[in-house]
């Protein structure tokens, strides 16, 4: 086998090498590239169509997307959150995986009412990846914000969200 052959399969394995230990211990998100994000408006309205509250969201549509969500962050601006896109209806769980901050975790089903909402708080430090919480829901979409962001504007499950366009 020729040297630079030899040299291209060690580096493969110590890059899955390296993948798999970076999974395990919960750094395999910084190593995801996830591209370039849309952004949009995201308003929900009560029963009567009074409008509750607006968020500017980034729009997560793909796989990697989804599992990175906001872990990359620091902290949101109050009137900034995630949406999480996924291509048909169905029952979903999210986690807190590496997050700083809380957040209000809103499923939203296919035709824009609001499903489930939790509260959710950052996890400890020390959790591991199967100790994290996991929020269950039926959804097409999934909007996360900040905690408190529905007490405050009084976002409850059965009101609606009027999906943008780039996120359908």
């Amino acid at each position: 086998m020729s040297e630079r052959r030899t040299a291209g399969i060690l580096l493969v394995l110590v890059l899955v090498t390296g993948g798999v230990l970076a999974a395990e211990s919960g750094l395999a998100v910084q190593f995801l590239g996830t591209g370039s994000y849309e952004e949009a408006t995201v308003t929900v309205s009560d029963e009567n169509g009074t409008e509750l509250g607006s968020v500017e969201v980034t729009i997560a549509n793909t796989s990697t997307k989804r599992y990175v969500g906001l872990s990359r962050n620091d902290a949101l601006a109050w009137d900034r959150g995630m949406l999480f896109v996924h291509e048909e209806e169905d029952e979903f769980g999210y986690v807190m995986r590496n997050m700083s901050f809380p957040l209000d975790i809103v499923f939203v089903d296919a035709n824009g009412t609001i499903t489930e909402i939790y509260h959710a708080p950052t996890p400890d430090e020390e959790a591991s990846e199967s100790d994290l919480d996991v929020y269950r829901g039926r959804a097409k979409w999934v909007l996360e914000v900040n905690r408190g962001w529905t007490n405050e504007t009084g976002v409850e499950v059965g009101d609606t969200v009027a999906v943008p366009p780039a996120a359908r």
